[in-house]
Order: C-alpha cells, then structure tokens, then sequence
C-alpha cells in the first residue's frame, strides 16, 4: 500500500506507461495512468481494453471499494448489475455502487473504458448471482 501523505501533481502522456497483460482478467489489457501513486493510495485510475473474445465473462463479483466509475471510452460491454442486463456504450458512465454484484459478460473487440477506483488497493470478491447470465455475442 502506497504511503497515505499529500497527493502529487501527476501528467501521464500515452506513451509514458504501456497496456500491460498482468491486471486482474487475462483477456483484458490495463494501463495505469498513475494516479494510484499520485493520490498516494487514494485513487487509482486505469485504461481497461479487450485483449481476447469473451468467453466466461469476469464471473460473478463484488469490489471492495468507496467508489467506482466506468466510463466507456470505445466500443460497448454488456453487464448484469444484480438481476439488470446493462449495455454500457462509448460516452456511457457507470456509477457501481459499493458492493454491487455484477458480472461483465460480452463486450466489442475494440472496447476501452476509463475505471477509477478509490481505494487504490480495492480488492474483487467472488459471491454468486441472482441470476442467469446471457452468452457472449462470438467475434467474427
């Protein structure tokens, strides 16, 4: 955990961190745009984009979290919030309240989407799902 003194001023530039394949789900790419170390632990702020077809989907979660936004940047994913089938577009931003199950089931080949998060170290939990959960719609 980063240490909880004054936030930093941060400019992070595309070409200053890379996609990196080691985040939470294996079939998405994650770029952080450094606001973790900014805010020292506060916040943090990661890119998201598809990095293979959905197949099982995120499973059914919940985060650790004070809050959490999505804002989809490219593309489009379909979600189920609790029992709510969600289309989430480019321009579209998600408020996932605490503790919110939900499960990101499909999504386009060219989905991005802005995640921020606070706290900076939240953590995912595994819980089971009110409901059914449609399949992925397969890439050509």
């Amino acid at each position: 955990m980063l240490q909880k003194t004054a936030p930093i001023f941060s400019h992070v530039k595309p070409g200053d961190t890379e996609f990196r394949s080691d985040g939470l789900r294996d079939f998405f790419l994650y770029r952080d745009l450094g606001i973790a170390e900014a805010t020292r632990g506060k916040v943090v702020a990661q890119l998201v984009k598809a990095n293979m077809a959905p197949e099982k989907g995120t499973g059914w979660h919940r985060h650790e979290a004070d809050f959490h936004i999505v804002i989809m940047l490219k593309g489009w994913a379909r979600f189920m919030y609790e029992d709510k089938e969600t289309l989430v577009a480019a321009g579209d931003c998600v408020h996932q309240r605490p503790g919110i199950r939900h499960f990101l089931f499909d999504y386009s080949p060219d989905m991005e989407y802005l995640e921020v998060v606070g706290p900076a170290d939240f953590s995912t939990v595994d819980v089971d799902g009110p409901c059914a959960v449609p399949a992925p719609t397969p890439w050509a």
